[in-house]
């Protein structure tokens, strides 16, 4: 039976446990667990690029709303130690929301750039602010060479970046693009929550994207492209947050692709269930 990975549920134990690898590449990959095999594709990337890899697992309630699902968010521990234990990972950073914000706590980053772009942001306006300030914490804890991000939380990629790159952290961010299922449906924790007909509807948003982007490409004007996308979104079901173009790197709004590079970027919800999407044109 393989050795599973070390857990830690203090800043002091981290730092101890850390203290040896120092003479080697340490690499990072944030989660709040309940992973999947998008998951795993960032702890392979990370194997790749370091000696030591550290998954860490916690659910951020800084960056949940009072009427989002904190306190129904997936958790299934023992899996993910299980599924980390075959990725052969050397260490799972766990600590609890007391460890992570102890009385006391009065800190907290307020990123703007990409945090300000009207996308996630206009939806949940609280949340970049956690993210931020969770992710900040955890670098600082950890002090990992690489942190590996997937691409699929796309604006929170280029906020972590930036707050990187701001905040002079040696670091390097390494994204990793996303993961997706046969039929195209991007993976998340969140796809669990999904019916079975909720799950068949899920696909089209990737539909949607693929179709635009080759729309886009072939001179079609994006605000046309868009109301035709929404419309087959709706009809799936939906209720579109947004369908957007936007700078690849700065989130800015783009009129035509030649304001590129060119991301699209996509959320709606089902049901009770809320997704989130992107591609490159």
């Amino acid at each position: 039976m393989a050795r599973g990975p070390r857990v830690l549920r203090t800043v002091p134990t981290l730092r101890r446990a850390l203290a040896p690898w120092r003479n080697g590449a340490i690499a990072l990959v944030p989660t709040m667990g309940a992973l999947h095999r998008g998951h795993l594709a960032l702890v392979r990337e990370a194997r790749k690029r370091a000696r030591r890899v550290v998954v860490s697992i916690f659910v951020n309630p800084a960056q949940f709303a009072p009427s989002e699902d904190f306190a129904s968010y997936p958790r299934n521990f023992a899996d993910d130690i299980a599924a980390l234990t075959a990725a052969k990972v050397d260490l799972v950073w766990a600590p609890s929301p007391a460890a992570m914000y102890p009385d006391g706590f009065a800190t907290r980053i307020a990123p703007q750039g990409a945090a300000l772009a009207g996308l996630e942001d206009k939806i949940r306006p609280h949340f970049f602010g956690g993210v931020a300030t969770v992710v900040a914490k955890l670098f600082t804890q950890v002090a990992p060479d690489f942190a590996v991000f997937g691409e699929k939380d796309y604006q929170q990629l280029r906020v972590v970046t930036q707050m990187a790159k701001d905040l002079d952290l040696p670091l390097k961010i390494v994204a990793v693009p996303t993961l997706r299922e046969p039929d195209g449906l991007a993976l998340s924790s969140r796809n669990a929550y999904l019916t079975e007909s909720e799950r068949q509807a899920a696909t089209t948003l990737y539909r949607v994207l693929k179709a635009s982007a080759a729309d886009i490409k072939a001179g079609a004007p994006i605000e046309s492209v868009f109301m035709a996308g929404r419309a087959k979104i709706e009809r799936a079901g939906f209720f579109v947050d947004y369908l957007e173009a936007r700078h690849a790197q700065t989130l800015a709004p783009v009129a035509t692709i030649k304001d590129g590079p060119v991301r699209l970027l996509v959320a709606a919800k089902i049901g009770k269930t809320r997704l989130i999407d992107n591609i490159s044109v």
